[in-house]
């Protein structure tokens, strides 16, 4: 950040006084610029025993698999969110959200939520992010074309907690994560 976007002054970077990190700071009229980690918000949609992936059209990792998820909007909940990425990636409908991953990732400053979701019908297909889009069962999932960590933790616990038709919210470290991806 070089100028302030209230005033366009040029900004500074200091600890302002009562803070304890580094900040953005208008020369002029003095408004700090906080940055804040973003949040991704998706869903894992089921019908029946299978979950529906989206191949991703877009840089990164264009070409693997991933489940519906993209930045929250302002003016918009996570579950809104989650719903409108469904909706945009995989002109899927989805109902019935619940809270069931959360990943914090500091290294990107990014936080993934992901909602177990209900498909509507089956009336779905690729979106401008999604080069296909595929109801999968849990043997056929493509596990090494995987796009993301987080993908694939979300989709081993689902199938994992099916079994007991247990899910609890899972809010696992990333020390853990890559620990578990480390070794497969």
């Amino acid at each position: 950040m070089k100028f302030c976007s209230l005033c366009g002054s040029p900004v500074s970077q200091y600890i302002p006084p009562g803070d304890n990190r580094l900040r953005y700071v208008c020369s002029q009229c003095q408004t700090i610029h906080y940055q804040n980690p973003r949040i991704v918000a998706g869903c894992l949609p089921v019908w029946e025993d299978r979950v529906l992936l989206c191949r991703r059209a877009i840089e990164p990792r264009r070409g693997y698999w991933t489940l519906p998820a993209g930045f929250m909007e302002n003016s918009e909940t996570m579950a809104q969110a989650a719903m409108r990425e469904t909706l945009e990636e995989a002109h899927a409908r989805v109902q019935h959200l619940k809270l069931y991953t959360l990943f914090d990732l500091p290294h990107i400053s990014q936080v993934y939520v992901f909602f177990r979701a209900q498909l509507v019908d089956l009336d779905f297909a690729a979106g401008d992010e999604s080069l296909e889009v595929q109801l999968f069962r849990e043997d056929d999932i493509p596990w090494s074309e995987l796009a993301f960590p987080t993908v694939g933790r979300t989709l081993e616990c689902y199938f994992a907690d099916r079994v007991a038709q247990t899910y609890p919210v899972r809010n696992e470290p990333l020390e853990a994560l890559r620990a578990h991806y480390k070794k497969t």
